[in-house]
């Protein structure tokens, strides 16, 4: 079955209360994550009139992009909901302005902010949320005075390490703890149905973040013709490559990433180096502010150029994918996960579903104590 239309709506599921729930004022421990092309004003308000928490992805969005976004989403919800912001971006102090002066509930970051930035954010009422993949990050960002975390899993989509979610996920628990720092944690990577939030939350998480689940909804803007590409994958069907971007990103296995996982570097870089220039000039980046945050990266020996060169690949290969619906010259971001989805509910019936299941596995592990 690839759709739901038609059917019938789930009944409006429980409330199920945590510390996330609690912190941002939403009524389920579910977040969409902010995918770049894909986490727009439909589909982060519908996340949101669902329950959960939609997250918006501005790094692909110029700033005025942005502002018209944040407009946009408050037009089509009263709820909370979230922008995902790039830390290292040159404007990033602008765009945390808006997101205070505009009353945005969050902001969650892929790299963690400045100690001031996080205290902005915070003395304005913002949340303040980075995505983390190990420990001792979530310790650093912790004493920084964020929020909550969200932890990624090696099973998820995008840049991931290479350790699963349900080793991950305690460890960033057990080092918080030991560290005497007590603040929510929420799992990502691999989570599409109600028994992983039931799992999640036995391990101690306060809620559970999705990328690719939300992707294969209805209320998501990506292409049908792509959507039944995902839907045609099994689980074996994704791939951790470090010939996109430099970074491991896991993405769908097409005949490009089999290219360039096979291909000659040169030929690879120019290609980055030419996609990171029409990047460039989709997003209004100066070449100088790519430099800067080049040379920012080398210092904190984050990158080498050729890596720093190759992140401009990554944007404009998932939009030739995401957006224009080339799945021979794009690349498709997915987690493990896309080998258990079948359907492409909408957000607020994938929302009603995940958590009947939750409170049904709840209640049955209630039973066994």
């Amino acid at each position: 079955m690839n759709d739901t239309a038609g059917q019938p709506s789930p009944a409006r599921a429980a409330a199920l209360p945590t510390r996330f729930t609690e912190l941002v004022g939403i009524e389920y421990p579910i977040v969409q994550t902010g995918m770049g092309w894909v986490s727009g004003p439909s589909l982060t308000a519908a996340t949101s009139n669902a329950g959960g928490l939609g997250i918006l992805a501005s790094a692909t969005m110029t700033y005025d992009e942005l502002v018209a976004a944040i407009a946009k989403t408050k037009s089509l919800t009263d709820k909370p909901f979230g922008v995902n912001i790039r830390a290292d971006a040159t404007d990033a102090p602008q765009r945390i302005d808006l997101l205070i002066r505009e009353q945005v509930k969050v902001a969650s970051f892929a790299l963690a902010p400045k100690q001031d930035l996080i205290a902005k954010l915070k003395d304005h009422g913002v949340v303040v949320v980075p995505s983390i993949g190990a420990a001792k990050h979530a310790v650093k960002v912790a004493s920084w005075g964020a929020d909550a975390v969200i932890v990624q899993g090696g099973e998820g989509g995008g840049h991931t390490g290479p350790v699963a979610t349900t080793l991950l996920l305690p460890s960033v628990l057990d080092g918080l703890s030991d560290n005497g720092f007590d603040m929510p944690v929420v799992a990502a990577g691999g989570f599409f149905d109600g028994r992983g939030l039931a799992a999640a939350l036995a391990y101690g998480a306060a809620g559970v973040a999705m990328g690719t689940r939300f992707l294969l909804t209805s209320d998501s803007a990506v292409p049908d013709s792509v959507k039944q590409q995902y839907l045609g994958r099994g689980l074996t069907d994704t791939v951790v490559s470090r010939k996109v971007d430099g970074m491991p990103h896991r993405v769908l296995r097409t005949p490009l990433i089999e290219a360039l996982e096979s291909g000659n570097a040169v030929t690879a870089l120019v290609a980055a180096a030419r996609n990171a220039n029409e990047f460039k000039q989709l997003t209004g980046m100066r070449w100088t502010a790519m430099l800067r945050d080049g040379r920012a990266m080398r210092r904190s020996g984050e990158r080498t150029w050729q890596q720093i060169i190759m992140a401009g690949n990554t944007p404009m290969l998932l939009r030739a994918g995401l957006v224009e619906g080339n799945t021979d010259a794009g690349v498709l971001a997915s987690g493990q996960v896309v080998g258990m989805i079948e359907d492409l509910p909408s957000c607020n019936d994938l929302v009603q579903t995940i958590m009947s299941q939750a409170h049904e596995r709840l209640k049955a592990l209630g039973a066994l104590g």
